[in-house]
């Protein structure tokens, strides 16, 4: 049997386009506890954070490899086009322990009964979600 799968091996990194890549560097690895894998030349790193990737760029135009396609930061960070939502063990216990770290969240948990949940952003803008499911 041949092997048709074109990602064998393989793994996912989320691209974000960040304003100022230490400032987001210092909040991933600081307040997230992400883990530095990679530096390249101070126009973007890589992170590993809870079993994924996330590769930080700064703006930049086309290249040869991407015609016609610009990177920007998020540019109305009250308009959003996708999220992250981490699930916790307890919203309020993780909430805290963020906000401490100096997570700005943009609201406290709310409890939808099934579910307890708030959001916080990046220094970017970029929206990041804690969800506690409650187990009946």
């Amino acid at each position: 049997m041949v092997n048709d799968n074109p990602f064998e091996d393989s793994e996912v990194t989320t691209i974000l386009v960040v304003e100022d890549l230490k400032k987001a560097q210092a909040f991933y690895t600081n307040v997230l506890g992400a883990e530095l894998s990679r530096n390249y030349g101070g126009t973007s790193v890589v992170l590993k954070f809870l079993g994924s990737w996330f590769l930080l760029v700064t703006s930049g135009g086309e290249t040869v490899d991407k015609p016609g396609t610009e990177f920007t930061p998020i540019s109305d960070k009250n308009k959003i086009d996708h999220a992250f939502t981490i699930r916790v063990k307890d919203c309020f216990k993780s909430h805290k322990i963020l906000e401490a770290r100096g997570a700005q969240f943009l609201t406290p948990p709310y409890d939808w009964g099934e579910e307890v949940r708030c959001f916080f952003r990046d220094p970017s803008g970029n929206l990041f979600e804690i969800s506690e499911l409650k187990v009946k």
